[in-house]
């Protein structure tokens, strides 16, 4: 892999990230306000996936080493 993509990687990573984290604040605050609980479930339907992507992100950038 070129450094060109591993830098290209990185950044996606950063940015899905700091999706997740604004994901878990909005979620804390229908939580707090006490919002309709299909939308929170929502939110952490996707908040998931942000979480699946950056863990296949993270598989590219370290390699399998089998020891």
């Amino acid at each position: 892999m070129s450094d060109q993509e591993q830098t290209e990687i990185r950044l996606e990573y950063a940015k899905l990230k700091q999706d997740h984290t604004d994901f878990d604040a909005a979620i804390n605050a229908m939580i707090a306000t006490g919002c309709d609980p299909l939308q929170v479930q929502r939110m952490k339907k996707k908040k998931l996936a942000l979480k699946d992507r950056m863990k296949a992100l993270e598989d590219r950038i370290i390699p399998d080493i089998i020891a």
